[in-house]
């Protein structure tokens, strides 16, 4: 039930499918771009360059598209780390290069491939740094354009789902669902996170495809358990309700969660009783011990307790 990086696994989930980004594309590229580009050639790669070190903190996703009648790329980097990466263009240089390397060895090609990089951010800090490599280079700024078309240097697209309003989150019903959900999911607190939940039912409503909604509350639910801040029962109950009582289409997946999150608090509390049991039979273990007159150290050796443990149990013993 709990996922694991599941801002990765969100993002993944909703904008590896092509409509959705599809959707977004249209609705926030800018036009200059969007004429260049055949929206209709989209196509999701397989490829991920992040390396494992850095998942917790990035996801990407890589389309090939036609651009200007040629076969390009767009890159996404998706941020969902609570600090900004001060090197974020020399990190997304590092992935064209990779991209460039691994299509010309797959294609044979002697020509590289357009490659537009796009970032993702949802955290909680203000994007305060430069779009472009150049600004990243020492001294860049001051060289004459002589100069300057010397070094390398190029600007990536930034979108800062933290400063969008309401007003700001366009496209389709599950776009919206999406970007709603990205931008709130580290700033609101329960009462608001019920909000983005009504205001995803009003957007499934909208779908005429009621598979798809499906789809969505679960991927939606498993998402906020998993990422949102930390939920009591009874929050966990008000979002199954809301979501029940107004898109009844998703009640099963609501009950399916409910029955997998009951589970979970079934195994983790048997797994707290067996530790707990554990715990009592090495403080057992070291009572006998200590009644036999044994000395500390093969006490600490035998049970794994600290000096400073055995002599609290010592004191305990002594007050009986």
């Amino acid at each position: 039930m709990w996922l694991k990086n599941p801002h990765d696994k969100f993002f993944k989930e909703t904008f590896g499918d092509v409509t959705v980004t599809k959707d977004f594309l249209t609705n926030y590229l800018p036009e200059i771009i969007m004429e260049m580009i055949d929206v209709n050639t989209l196509e999701p790669e397989k490829d991920s360059f992040i390396n494992d070190e850095l998942k917790e903190n990035f996801s990407d996703l890589l389309f090939k598209v036609d651009i200007c009648n040629q076969k390009g790329y767009l890159y996404f980097l998706f941020e969902h780390k609570s600090y900004i990466y001060h090197k974020t263009a020399l990190q997304l240089l590092k992935y064209i290069i990779e991209i460039w390397e691994a299509k010309s060895e797959k294609e044979k090609s002697n020509g590289l491939p357009i490659v537009i990089p796009l970032v993702i951010y949802h955290g909680q800090k203000d994007w305060n740094i430069g779009l472009s490599l150049g600004e990243l280079i020492q001294g860049y700024g001051e060289l004459t354009p002589n100069i300057q078309r010397l070094v390398p240097n190029f600007e990536y697209l930034l979108y800062d789902l933290s400063k969008y309003n309401d007003e700001d989150i366009k496209g389709e019903a599950q776009l919206q669902i999406v970007l709603t959900t990205l931008r709130d999911i580290f700033t609101k607190d329960s009462v608001d996170l019920l909000v983005i939940i009504d205001r995803a039912v009003k957007y499934l409503r909208e779908l005429e495809d009621h598979q798809t909604g499906i789809r969505y509350v679960e991927t939606l639910l498993r998402y906020i358990f998993s990422a949102g801040r930390n939920l009591t029962k009874s929050e966990v109950v008000d979002m199954m309700k809301e979501i029940e009582m107004n898109y009844p289409e998703g009640r099963d997946v609501v009950m399916t969660i409910a029955e997998q999150l009951i589970e979970e608090g079934k195994k983790q509390g048997l797994k707290q009783g067996i530790e707990k049991g554990i715990e009592k039979g090495i403080k057992q273990v070291a009572i006998n011990l200590i009644k036999q007159n044994m000395e500390y150290s093969f006490i600490e050796e035998a049970t794994g307790l600290s000096r400073k443990d055995i002599e609290e149990i010592v004191a305990e013993i002594k007050r009986k």
